[in-house]
């Protein structure tokens, strides 16, 4: 049977959307909320973030071993996110428990940020930044995001610093939940089993009292410069590189083609950088990606080598950029179509999968897209379709950063 989908808004503003799948043998809802760390100002970097951890110490109707209790009761698979322009608060469950879990989840939504709690989770998300800084690829990462979006609020960190993390206080985080974390900038998404009615009314009954917010985002263009950025860390004895530029917007139909054009360069397998990186043993890892982010986009490449071989690495991978723009072959478009349309198609089976994607598209875009709408897009893309965004976002300016010993 086909998948339905169905779109109700509260009187609050909250948006309730369902794709109802009856040939599915499960349920999965999930709050999606536009913010991230792209809406916090530096005094509350981190925010968002911090915020996860504290939906899960509880509300005023539940501790938080209650939480916890209460998912594993209804055998719920469930756990959140948080970028750089969402939070995310889900469960896949058995359709039996529908009930539970949207009212569940709507206690989780409405958190009692007690004091003791805040103490706590402060010193545990410290904890999880002194990790993240262990680990090369996310220090990378961190520092690639603040150069190529220096002055834009991408460039702030999702885990903020520990300076903005030991300055938080506990009212400026209910301020900014007050001010984010409600209807009109909320969307609650359920696929799977359902009955649209039902959902409706038992969001009404669990989040229809929930206070409106308005909550803009600013959708200031970065101003990309290009720059490079070298790092040091004798404690390293590999050289990890990153480097970022411009490409498509979530907003831009041109996304679907950018995804088939990271695939045929920087796919973890058969791609351009395997070949030329990976298999000649120049590069342990080579890969080319892409990220629509909200009002803009970007393509990154990522390469891990020895020392002595970074520069050989980068300037093999640059000139692959150089070299895809002129010698495309038409079998290695369709194969990373082939690869993305089995993807896409396995992820859509499963009604988690499939929440997420709607969700996500919904509070990117306001709109809904069926897979079998993806699939039509992504089978119309061509060669040329590639040549064309190729002329359009050519891979520069471009922002590098390098980390290793020295």
């Amino acid at each position: 049977m086909p998948l339905t989908f169905k779109h109700h808004r509260l009187a609050n503003g909250l948006d309730v959307i369902a794709e109802a799948n009856p040939d599915s043998y499960s349920f999965a809802a999930g709050f999606f909320v536009k913010t991230g760390s792209r809406d916090e100002s530096p005094a509350v970097n981190g925010v968002s973030h911090f915020l996860e951890h504290m939906m899960f110490k509880g509300s005023d109707h539940h501790t938080w071993e209650d939480v916890n209790r209460i998912f594993d009761e209804i055998g719920a698979r469930y756990n959140a996110f948080t970028s750089q322009e969402m939070t995310c608060y889900y469960a896949n469950v058995l359709p039996e428990f529908t009930e539970r879990t949207i009212e569940h989840l709507s206690h989780l939504l409405r958190p009692a940020i007690r004091q003791s709690d805040f103490d706590t989770e402060k010193n545990v998300i410290l904890e999880e930044i002194a990790m993240y800084l262990d680990d090369p690829g996310q220090r990378l990462y961190e520092k690639l995001m603040g150069a190529h979006f220096d002055g834009h609020p991408l460039a702030a960190s999702v885990l903020g610093t520990a300076e903005s993390i030991k300055a938080l206080q506990r009212d400026q985080m209910a301020a900014y939940f007050r001010t984010r974390y409600g209807p009109g900038n909320m969307v609650l998404a359920v696929t799977g089993v359902l009955d649209f009615d039902e959902v409706v009314r038992l969001a009404e009954r669990y989040c229809g009292d929930w206070a409106t917010v308005n909550a803009p985002r600013d959708h200031l263009q970065p101003n990309i410069r290009g720059q490079h950025v070298a790092l040091a860390d004798p404690k390293l004895n590999r050289t990890y590189t990153m480097a970022m530029t411009p490409g498509p917007s979530q907003q831009d139909e041109r996304r679907f083609a950018a995804r088939v054009l990271s695939d045929v360069i920087g796919d973890s397998d058969g791609s351009r950088f395997y070949w030329a990186l990976v298999d000649n043993a120049i590069a342990e890892d080579a890969d080319f990606g892409f990220y629509p982010h909200d009002g803009c986009g970007s393509f990154y490449l990522s390469l891990v080598t020895s020392p002595q071989r970074a520069g050989e690495a980068l300037a093999i991978a640059l000139r692959e950029l150089e070299k895809v723009k002129t010698d495309l072959a038409d079998d290695e478009v369709e194969r990373a179509k082939n690869k993305i349309a089995s993807s896409i198609v396995l992820g859509g089976e499963l009604p988690l999968g499939r929440m997420r994607s709607i969700g996500g598209q919904w509070i990117y875009n306001g709109d809904y897209r069926s897979l079998e709408q993806d699939m039509e897009t992504l089978t119309a893309i061509t060669p040329d379709s590639l040549r064309r965004l190729m002329r359009e976002f050519t891979f520069d300016p471009m922002t590098v950063v390098t980390l290793g010993p020295g």
